[in-house]
């Protein structure tokens, strides 16, 4: 693979916005970047199911997803690690104890508790917006994420990635923490005590142990990865990769992180470079500074 890079993009956020949209600018960087012979993965908290036709159309290599849980390649299953099935029954148990509703992540599809859809709307409207969505197309998105649920499905299950559930506090995601040991708690969808969700996932994995992972089956090298991404959770794979691209829109955190960050002036409708990359013809060479269109990231290179 000399010569060659394998990238790893982030979904939502980055090649993705609030309504699963993505550019056609960055669909066709993404076609000719495979086209010139680099490898591209996506690398999400998304489980499988959650990635539409249209996603998956554009062409990837495979996909590390769950946050690392699951580990896909040329149609492969790599490495998959799940929640146990007496892990599952435990959370499905203590939120309903707490009357938290949720939904179960997995592979073969997502599955809401008795009470999420009513419970998630104003909750996906605030995510919504806090990607830049009006008030009407927020509703849209919430109600677009409602459809691709199952629900009145068996909830005690064996095939989880993860879990997410709606906060009601903030203290319900620090309350998880010490409830399940076991397993990792974060949240998503706000900063900090702003999050609207909790997750719980497999511990001992996330974004950099699954690119590890997939380096050594590819056998390539880690300094011919690259990462691209927004949130706190893909600074893991920020500091595992030889480069690192955060989201002129991304957290603070994960820029400071990152050892280039994204323009306002380079974004598309979702705020992706790539179709710049790909304009560069070699989609992963750092060498955007003369053309203005990233900036050294606090990490730097």
């Amino acid at each position: 693979m000399a010569g060659r890079k394998v990238i790893f993009l982030d979904v939502d956020g980055t090649i993705t916005d609030y309504e699963n949209n993505v550019p056609q600018s960055a669909k066709d960087a993404i076609k000719r970047a495979r086209a010139n012979g680099h490898r591209v993965y996506m690398c999400t908290g998304r489980s499988k199911a959650e990635n539409p036709a249209e996603i998956w159309e554009i062409g990837f290599d495979g996909m590390i997803g769950g946050n690392g849980c699951y580990v896909e390649s040329d149609g492969e299953v790599v490495m998959h690690q799940l929640i146990t099935a007496e892990q599952c029954r435990h959370i499905v148990d203590w939120l309903h104890e707490r009357g938290l509703e949720f939904y179960l992540e997995s592979n073969n599809g997502l599955f809401a508790s008795e009470h999420f859809s009513e419970a998630a709307a104003p909750a996906m409207k605030l995510y919504a917006k806090g990607k830049g969505a009006s008030d009407e197309d927020a509703g849209t998105s919430a109600h677009a994420f409602m459809d691709t649920l199952t629900y009145g499905a068996e909830l005690y299950r064996d095939d989880l990635n993860k879990v997410s559930f709606i906060l009601s506090s903030y203290q319900d995601h620090l309350d998880s923490i010490e409830e399940f040991p076991d397993l990792v708690a974060r949240t998503w969808g706000g900063k900090g005590e702003h999050a609207l969700f909790g997750d719980l996932g497999v511990k001992g994995v996330d974004k950099a142990h699954a690119i590890h992972v997939l380096i050594d089956h590819l056998g390539a090298d880690m300094a011919d990865t690259v990462a691209v991404g927004d949130a706190k959770v893909d600074i893991p794979m920020f500091e595992c990769c030889g480069t690192s691209v955060c989201m002129g829109s991304g957290g603070d955190e994960a820029k400071a992180a990152a050892d280039w960050v994204t323009t306002t002036s380079t974004m598309t409708a979702c705020g992706t470079p790539l179709s710049i990359w790909a304009d560069l013809g070699y989609l992963c060479r750092v060498g955007f500074v003369p053309l203005g269109l990233v900036t050294p990231g606090s990490a730097g290179i």
